[in-house]
């Protein structure tokens, strides 16, 4: 099995045999200042599903393989990519939703599926770039308000569309990364009893 498939395989499993349930796992969603460093949006996964499993504390973005010419004409070779602590802290955090089991297993297929190690990881640059990697996510937490063509560039302006879209139901944040990275606690373990048939794992994030 692939690495990431092998990362996302145990968490899929477990999350799909687990009752439904409100998780402790929060999505944020980030936008990077436009220049030569890729992905300009990305998400992050923090903190233990509700139904127990290992603690996550993760980062992902989606962007071309190389940057040349050719993003200009069509699809080309794309790729997940794993911001670093230090791009992360560059960043901005514009708003976040608390998942449920269910929403956080739609957006850990969501990263399979875009992913090079057997998904669809083509990128295009006007219909399938970081926003609309991004904008997937949010549809799958059930968040209106997604379709905003003259934005799907822009991706401060596109979070912060779909943020006054969602009022009530997204919590703003509208921080520098660094700022906010500083005021997250600590990530309690949830203790759960594992299901039965289900693949046990301890490991934490790599990001």
């Amino acid at each position: 099995m692939r690495p990431l498939l092998r990362l996302l395989a145990p968490l899929l499993l477990w999350l799909a045999s687990a009752m439904p349930a409100q998780a402790a796992v929060t999505i944020t969603f980030w936008s990077h200042e436009l220049g030569n460093s890729f992905p300009h949006t990305f998400f992050s996964l923090r903190g233990v599903a509700d139904a127990g499993g290992p603690p996550v504390d993760s980062y992902f973005g989606f962007t071309a393989r190389s940057v040349s010419p050719a993003l200009l004409f069509g699809s080309v070779a794309g790729r997940l990519d794993r911001p670093t602590p230090g791009y992360v802290a560059g960043s901005d955090a514009q708003f976040s939703v608390v998942m449920t089991d269910a929403q956080y297993a739609e957006i850990l297929a969501l990263i399979a599926g875009w992913s090079e190690d057997g998904g669809d990881s083509r990128y295009d640059l006007g219909t399938r770039n970081c926003i609309h990697f991004v904008k997937e996510a949010a549809g799958r937490l059930g968040l209106t308000g997604l379709d905003q063509p003259k934005l799907m560039r822009k991706p401060r302006s596109y979070l912060k569309a779909v943020a006054a879209a969602n009022a009530g139901r997204v919590t703003p944040i509208g921080q520098h990364g660094r700022a906010y990275l500083a005021t997250l606690p600590p990530i309690a373990p949830v203790a759960a009893a594992q299901p039965a048939g289900t693949i046990s794992t301890t490991s934490s994030s790599d990001s």
